[in-house]
């Protein structure tokens, strides 16, 4: 009797990570309100990419900006 093999599952592609202005975008905030945070720590973990500021979308998707720091 042969075997079968099932097919792998295809791996996730990884998302992009987010700039200031998805973030922005996605809160519907100014950006500066993004660098206050960022300033203040108060805001999604980011990640300093060079001299860009990037932010993995998990973190983003569970900030939540209405709790007070």
């Amino acid at each position: 009797m042969a075997r079968t093999t099932l097919p792998k599952p295809a791996a996730a592609k990884p998302r992009p990570m987010a700039t200031a202005q998805d973030v922005a975008d996605y809160f519907r905030v100014p950006i500066a309100t993004v660098y206050q945070w960022n300033y203040k720590g108060t805001g999604p973990k980011f990640r300093k990419i060079g001299r860009h500021v990037r932010y993995r979308w998990d973190d983003v998707e569970a900030f939540d900006p209405s709790q007070p720091a």
